[in-house]
């Protein structure tokens, strides 16, 4: 029986990676390149963070937006493929918002690009 215990490791081998996976993809980021949402993408940096499924996902971006940008625009030079996702609008908890800054409430996908807000 030792063949039946190998299969059932591979399945769950399996199964365990495409839940993976699937978790991984659940959270797009927009400064990725293949979900890139440009003005997303730059409230994102600013606020180091963004917002998906109605919250609030914090997450330090290491460089500038324009580094983002510019990685979005070589994925679609070599031919690659983005996709859009559908993200709530919010913003950052209020112990992320500090006196005199302004932070964009945008979201992450069609809302987020018509929702963006400077200053």
């Amino acid at each position: 029986m030792p063949a039946v215990k190998k299969s059932s490791a591979v399945r769950l081998t399996i199964v365990a990676a495409a839940g993976i996976a699937a978790h991984a993809q659940s959270r797009p980021d927009p400064c990725a390149a293949a979900t890139f949402n440009e003005a997303a993408c730059e409230a994102a940096v600013a606020a180091n963070g963004y917002c998906w499924n109605n919250r609030w996902v914090t997450l330090k971006y290491h460089y500038p937006f324009p580094y983002y940008y510019d990685a979005y625009h070589e994925f679609l030079a070599g031919g690659g493929v983005p996709y859009s996702a559908a993200v709530g609008a919010c913003g950052p908890p209020r112990h992320f918002l500090g006196i005199g800054h302004s932070v964009s409430r945008a979201g992450f996908g069609c809302s987020g690009a018509a929702h963006s807000a400077h200053g």
